[in-house]
C-alpha cells in the first residue's frame, strides 16, 4: 500500500513543479513524470485489487497536456 501512495505523492510533486515552470520545454518533462507516476500508480491499485485512482488522476493519463503534446511533437521532428 506504501507504494502505491508513494507513487500519487510523486506525481504530485511533478505537478506541482510543472504548474511553477515557465520553460515549455522541462514544463512538458515534468508533466511527463506526474503522468507516468499516475499510470505506474493505476498499475498498482489494479495488481493490489484496489479501486483506480480517481476520475482527475485518469483524466491526466488519458489526455495529455497541451505541453506534452507540444513536446512529443517536438521530438518526432
Amino acid at each position: 500500500m506504501k507504494l502505491l501512495s508513494q507513487y500519487l505523492d510523486h506525481a504530485l510533486k511533478f505537478e506541482s513543479l510543472a504548474a511553477g515552470e515557465t520553460n515549455p520545454k522541462l514544463k512538458a518533462d515534468l508533466i511527463g513524470q506526474a503522468q507516468a507516476y499516475r499510470k505506474l500508480a493505476a498499475e498498482r491499485a489494479a495488481k493490489l485489487g484496489l479501486p483506480p485512482p480517481s476520475a482527475t488522476e485518469i483524466q491526466a493519463e488519458n489526455n495529455p497536456s497541451p505541453a506534452v503534446i507540444e513536446r512529443n511533437n517536438e521530438d518526432a521532428r
